[in-house]
């Protein structure tokens, strides 16, 4: 693939230290299969390139990613991490008692982050997503279709309308695919869900692009981040208090009304909880609907394949989430004991990565893996949205809004095309896979 290709990331190896994995900006499918061919735990650690974005340009990420880190690698592995009770996604869990009072506190800001539904273990884990997890299954999702399907064709009607004020006739009109369909597509849908009334969404997006979309290479404990999420935080506290007062049919109602067997969510749980619903709740499909659509244009025997069965979207969609998916790898995994793992023993306490994208791509697992095939049948089988109990509570709606924006976008513009060549295409410098720009003709 030309994007692939332009930022191929260069590997080095060395007998005597760890692969190093170059970022500018992403990791390519072969630098994957290098690591994985070599170990099926393999030790790794990051270089930036010019391209790196967000992750070479914030000091505490640069720092955390220049450390050595063990890798896995391979599908079967990646899964039995995953499934591993022994690997904790808290850090804390393998430190005594003495070491935990020796951790800085977490600034009152930062501890919505600190403290969520993706970084706390069981019980505490399983007590938050048993009471979040029923807002979430399919069959709750499948109300909101409709709504859904509105949104998309609304945003279509507008991209066309902005076209024919420009001048522009089919089918050389202009679009640009995340502004314009991409991005305002699931971040509607999650702001309906979660009942952000319509006039604070332009303000609540901008703190959110600021603090997760890169803001500007600064990290998380510089001032005038941390103080952005106190603005944010703040605005949650205040919305609390108002959907306390008149609560509605939204999450945020639920949430502050949540109870089962005399358990709830207290502010603190119901802020980190607000926090990851919103941002895994768009950023993921952003990237999904981005991928998959590049990947449907550089393919056109596939977007054929499509165009004639839009029964196969389905397919489409965990295809694209299995060849691109807009997570690489899962960063923080710490062995709460020894262990052993794919003939690696692992001492108490040692970081690891899971690699979801070289699973993924693990030939041993899919025949034929660097092929993007929509009709490939075993490609729900893919681990973009992890495995066990951290799975991504919001893949259900992801799969869903991914679903209806391709069948709506190729069904309403059937002539969609790039509108640059392909080796002009960057993949964006944050620390996911996705595009920043997707420049089309319609």
């Amino acid at each position: 693939m030309a994007a692939r290709d332009a930022n191929a990331a260069k590997e080095q190896t060395s007998p005597e230290g760890p692969m190093t994995l170059t970022l500018d900006p992403k990791v390519s499918p072969e630098d994957y299969a290098k690591v994985r061919e070599k170990d099926r735990v393999a030790r790794v650690s990051f270089t930036f390139g010019e391209n790196a974005g967000q992750a070479g340009a914030d000091p505490e990420l640069r720092e955390f990613l220049e450390r050595e880190h063990l890798f896995i690698t391979r599908y079967d592995d990646v899964i039995a991490a995953l499934l591993d009770d022994r690997i904790s996604s808290d850090p804390r869990t393998a430190m005594t008692p003495e070491q935990q009072k020796k951790i800085p506190q977490v600034p009152e800001e930062l501890r919505p982050i600190s403290k969520s539904l993706i970084s706390v273990d069981p019980p505490d884990h399983s007590r938050l997503r048993k009471l979040i997890q029923p807002s979430f299954t399919p069959r709750a999702m499948e109300p909101l279709r409709a709504r859904i399907q509105r949104i998309a064709e609304d945003l279509l009607d507008a991209a066309e309308r902005a076209a024919a004020e420009r001048g522009e006739s089919r089918p050389d009109r202009h679009m640009e695919l995340i502004a314009e369909f991409a991005y305002p597509l699931p971040v509607t849908v999650i702001s309906d869900m979660l009942g952000i009334p319509c006039e604070d969404r332009k303000m609540v997006r901008a703190w959110t692009e600021d603090l997760f979309g890169g803001n500007r290479g600064r990290g998380l404990m510089d001032p005038e981040s941390r103080a952005k999420l106190r603005e944010f935080t703040d605005y949650l506290r205040r919305l609390f208090v108002a959907k306390r007062t008149q609560p509605a049919d939204d999450m945020i109602s639920q949430l502050l009304r949540i109870e089962e067997d005399g358990d709830k969510l207290n502010e603190e749980e119901t802020l980190s909880t607000v926090f990851i619903l919103y941002l895994a709740g768009h950023v993921t499909t952003v990237n999904l609907i981005g991928n998959g659509v590049y990947a449907l244009l550089s393919h056109p025997e596939q977007l054929a394949k499509l165009k004639a069965n839009p029964g196969l979207v389905k397919g489409m969609v965990e295809e694209t989430l299995r060849y691109w998916g807009p997570v690489d790898f899962i960063s923080r995994r710490i062995a709460k004991e020894d262990l052993d793992m794919a003939g690696t023993h692992i001492p108490k306490g040692e970081p690891m990565m899971v690699g979801l994208a070289s699973a993924n791509r693990d030939p041993a697992r899919f025949s034929h893996p660097d092929v993007f095939d929509i009709t490939r049948p075993d490609a729900d089988k893919h681990v973009a949205f992890g495995k066990g109990i951290h799975i991504c509570i919001g893949a259900p709606l992801a799969r869903m809004e991914g679903q209806i924006a391709f069948e709506t976008l190729f069904r309403r513009m059937p002539e969609l095309r790039l509108a640059i060549p392909s080796e002009e295409l960057r993949w964006s410098n944050s620390f996911l896979r996705g595009f920043a720009k997707l420049p089309v003709l319609f």
